[in-house]
Parts: structure tokens; sequence; C-alpha cells
């Protein structure tokens, strides 16, 4: 389907373009949502008679959003999840979750500015991409943990969990160590069992 739009879509064009998307597309998101007209010739005629307010509303939207955005860039907000000894979580971390972490730190965004990748199932600390305006995004760090105390490690650049192996591998070690030198030890007491056999037949 052929389409004008009436803002910024990235990886499409920007206001005015005319670009060819997948019908499903079309009809379930950029239609409904606003963001685009079917370009029939009637629908050109609209858009270009109403041009100049599209515009204009819509840098007014992207000055409001660099204001806003002076209160989102940089946040990092803490999620503490349960998870396996491999930092699997158990479930994963949702759009939900991280908006209702940031608006409790004062973001106020919503849901849709939300753009998630991929979900988050490991602990760890990731960027996540928050889009106030087609044209205004910023990043926001969502540090998900199994408590405070790795939280704080993970903020500081620690590999909790690299961590924790290593620090199971060291037990590992350290055991192996005892068992070899205390099997040592038996040896070397093994000897002198028939040196005081002969001394008692003497």
């Amino acid at each position: 389907m052929d389409i004008i739009l009436l803002e910024r879509i990235e990886k499409l064009g920007t206001i005015g373009d005319v670009v060819t998307v997948k019908d499903g597309y079309a009809r379930n998101f950029l239609l409904p949502n606003k963001k685009a007209l079917r370009a029939n010739e009637a629908n050109r005629k609209v858009f270009e008679a109403n041009r100049s307010k599209i515009e204009a509303d819509n840098a007014s939207r992207r000055a409001d959003a660099e204001k806003h955005s002076e209160n989102v860039e940089g946040k990092s907000v803490i999620l503490i999840r349960a998870s396996s000894n491999a930092g699997q979580l158990y479930g994963s971390v949702s759009v939900r979750d991280i908006v209702d972490a940031l608006n409790a730190d004062g973001a106020n965004i919503t849901k849709s500015m939300i753009v998630l990748e991929r979900p988050i199932k490991t602990i760890g600390v990731f960027d996540v991409k928050v889009a106030l305006h087609p044209e205004v995004a910023v990043n926001v760090k969502v540090n998900v943990a199994r408590s405070p105390d790795e939280a704080e490690q993970q903020a500081q650049g620690v590999d909790v969990i690299a961590a924790m192996f290593e620090d199971d591998a060291d037990a590992a070690a350290a055991s192996a160590s005892e068992f070899e030198a205390g099997n040592g030890e038996e040896a070397e007491a093994a000897p002198a069992a028939p040196a005081a056999d002969e001394a008692d037949e003497a």
C-alpha cells in the first residue's frame, strides 16, 4: 500500500514522503495512529493544503520532547528479580516494568515510548531507547539484579555472574587442593606402620 507520512517514521521516511508498506502495517498501525494517510489523489490534496500546519504541529511536539528529554536522558533504574545461578530470569522484564520504574523516578513516559529490541531475560545492565518523539530519542539504563548489592556491583561494571563462576571455580580448586593434600599426608604416614610392627617383633 502507498501512504503519505504525517510524521517521521524510522527506516521509512519523513513528513510528506510517499512510501510503500505492507497492507497490515498500514491498516493496523500507521493509519489508525494517524501517522499516515492512504496515498490517493484526494488525500494528497488534503495533505498539501494542511502541510504547513502539520509541519508546525510536529515542530511544536519536537520542541516539547527535547525539553522533556532533559528529565529522562541518562536515568538509571534498578529492577530486582529472581534468577537461576546462570543469571537467567524466571520470566522476563516487561515494558510496563521499565515504564513504572522510570515514572517512579519522575520520567513521565508511556509504554509506547519504550523501544525494546528484545526481551530482557537475564540479569545485567541494559541500554534501553526511549522515543519521546519520532525525531527525539534518549537512552536510559535498566539494571536488573537479584539484590541491591548486586545492582550496585553491576553499576560499577562488575559482571556478577562471571564473578560468581570465578568464586565457584576458586572454591572447587581449593577443595581439590585440600583433598590432594589430605591424601598426600595419608600416603606419607602409611610406610611408618610396618616399621612400628617390625619394632614390636624385635
